[in-house]
């Protein structure tokens, strides 16, 4: 058992090797955020307290020091709420733990663990229009194979609403082409989902895995080396393709855009379509319905629609008569 003045990096070590890998089985992704939070936690201290980390103990990662990185984060690296939060959520997780394998140490992990998330402003999302998405995907020179990988990759984003790690991670036997093509999909909390192909999307990506045919990799978008692209790759992709659709679609000079707005775009064009609710929140691999609901309070349209069903100011509502003889008896009652 530890002690409150224990070193800190045998308890971090065993934080992500038994406790989020074995315990929690959290996704890579999830991990490395985790990891990113404590170094940049670790360098904070260290700048503030010029001590090594390996010297850091768990007593010198108080409250009034968490709550000193997480403001440095908003002024220093101009984080948004949402990152701050996210870093704090990773710190709390990590003084759960610290509670359970150390009693002594219950009352600075309580401290700790009292932070609140900090609350933000509920920001209406701004998705892609129909025209501006054909805009992207007509950007590409087809004619060279960067060209024909970028056009199949937007293309497979914008179909699937996959995030930025499930499409770099693609693997060529996750995509099922045929008569009902389809993607599978390994997404957040190693959930796995299937996310089926409009017909247009099954062809490029057939013509483009034949391009592939022999290839030592296995990976559905490679880069130019061979190798998984980075998300940042991705985003340069998307940046190359942002430059020279602007210039048939000037909109788009107005937009901030980046992997995850095609995600965005495939949720709200699949609602204006009259998907249900419910099955896009399946499709973008929501844990929960109410994660999708944003793009209920954005979609403009859909609320255009309900409106239209009201009567107007002033108007009298037409009164309901039952038809039905079971249903008239029912209303006299």
């Amino acid at each position: 058992m530890t002690t409150h003045s224990s070193p800190i990096g045998p308890l971090i070590q065993s934080f992500f090797t038994q406790h989020l890998q074995l315990h929690k089985r959290l996704s890579p992704q999830t991990v490395a955020s985790y990891r990113d939070t404590f170094r940049l936690l670790f360098q904070f201290v260290q700048e503030q307290t010029k001590r090594e980390p390996v010297t850091l103990r768990i007593t010198d990662l108080d409250a009034p020091i968490i709550l000193s990185f997480l403001e440095s984060l908003e002024l220093r690296r101009h984080n948004c709420i949402g990152s701050r939060n996210v870093r704090l959520a990773a710190i709390r997780t990590f003084f759960r733990w610290v509670a359970l394998r150390d009693p002594g140490s219950i009352d600075l992990a309580t401290r700790v663990l009292a932070i609140p998330l900090k609350r933000s402003e509920k920001k209406i999302v701004q998705a892609l229009t129909r025209t501006e998405m054909e805009a992207l995907l007509s950007a590409h020179d087809l004619s060279t194979w960067q060209g024909r990988r970028d056009h199949a990759l937007l293309l497979t984003l914008y179909n699937s609403g996959a995030r930025v790690s499930e499409i770099t991670g693609l693997q060529r036997s996750q995509v099922k082409l045929g008569v009902s093509a389809y993607l599978h999909l390994h997404g957040k909390g190693r959930k796995e989902r299937t996310v089926p192909l409009w017909p247009k999307t099954g062809r490029t990506l057939q013509a483009w895995f034949r391009e592939l045919e022999g290839k030592p990799h296995t990976i559905a978008f490679p880069s130019m080396r061979g190798t998984s692209l980075s998300r940042d790759g991705v985003n340069h992709i998307l940046q190359r393709t942002v430059a020279r659709a602007t210039i048939g679609c000037p909109s788009l000079r107005e937009r901030r855009i980046s992997p995850h707005t095609f995600r965005h775009a495939t949720a709200m064009h699949l609602l204006q379509s009259g998907v249900d609710i419910s099955v896009i929140a399946l499709w973008l691999g929501h844990e929960s319905i109410e994660t999708t609901h944003i793009y209920l309070e954005a979609d403009l349209k859909t609320k255009e629609r309900a409106l239209e069903k009201l009567a107007p100011s002033g108007a009298t509502a037409p009164r309901y008569k039952a038809k039905d003889e079971v249903l008239a008896f029912l209303a006299t009652l």
